[in-house]
């Protein structure tokens, strides 16, 4: 009994035992397995699908290479098409994203208005609803509009998905931010703006750069509202990548694939080296 307590007491505040740890490593491989598997097909030397591959080699990184250089007639869009429509609506998601986040994020931090809780669950809500309801009710709302749009429409979709990761990072800093900070530069002659403008916006900047990574993440990576919306001159790069799978399985996907959580990696780790961890909130 005495050896008991004196096993339990050995544990200090902070530390885990033998059996949390086998959990935790236990739920961290389930976590990490599909991209392990990925990554190992990447490297398959064998023509078919096999698990575990019997050799291996670089003969589909050579063949994602030829396909990104030199696409093949058959294929409606080139992968280099489709990877600079990703860029392009990534990047104006991550801009108008922000700029609609940093005043909504002032405003729910800083003003007492009716509606305000209500406010807080619309922002969150895209986050549960449903990807296949939402990607259907914009499809059904695009094409009733009197225009046509393309690109634009994929942005205003990926916006509002990247919008909650934005504002929810943005009002963390703000929260962060007194309101003495404001009234000071006023008391020095600035206008209520200026004070904003010049204080308040360069303290919120690890939210902010938090936030706009996570969109362009959210956005590059997006897939099941997009599949509603994509048009066959205008798709992304999940969307090319999809369309190689229909009919047969292109194992140079694997190769794409690992290419694309590479791009995902680096993004994360600039996220944490730029704003650090105590600033980033997913």
């Amino acid at each position: 009994m005495s050896t008991l307590i004196k096993k339990r007491q050995s544990l200090l505040p902070g530390e885990t035992g033998k059996f949390a740890g086998i959990l935790s490593g236990f739920i961290l491989l389930l976590a990490v397995l599909p991209i392990l598997t990925m990554i190992v097909m990447s490297f398959s030397g064998a023509s078919n699908l096999d698990f575990p591959p019997s050799s291996y080699s670089l003969q589909w990184y050579k063949a994602a290479w030829h396909t990104f250089v030199s696409p093949d007639a058959s294929d409606v869009l080139s992968l280099g098409k489709a990877m600079t429509t990703s860029l392009m609506v990534a990047c104006l998601t991550m801009v108008f994203a922000t700029l609609i986040a940093v005043p909504a994020a002032y405003a729910l931090t800083r003003c007492e208005f009716r509606g305000k809780a209500v406010a807080l669950q619309l922002m969150s809500l895209p986050l549960v609803f449903p990807m296949v309801v939402l990607g259907l009710a914009l499809l059904l709302v695009f094409d009733s509009l009197p225009f046509q749009m393309t690109t634009s429409r994929l942005v205003i979709a990926h916006v509002i998905l990247a919008l909650p990761f934005v504002v929810k990072n943005c009002t963390a800093a703000m929260l962060s931010i007194g309101s003495e900070v404001e009234e000071a530069a006023q008391m020095l002659g600035a206008s209520p703006l200026r004070a904003i403008v010049d204080v308040v916006v360069p303290l919120m900047k690890s939210g902010i750069l938090a936030g706009m990574l996570l969109a362009f993440i959210v956005s590059f990576n997006e897939f099941t509202v997009t599949y509603f919306l994509y048009t066959i001159d205008v798709m992304t790069v999940p969307i090319w990548m999809y369309s190689r799978t229909v009919s047969s399985l292109d194992p140079t996907v694997f190769s794409f694939a690992v290419l694309i959580v590479l791009i995902d990696f680096v993004l994360i780790w600039a996220l944490e080296k730029l704003v650090g961890e105590g600033g980033v909130s997913f």
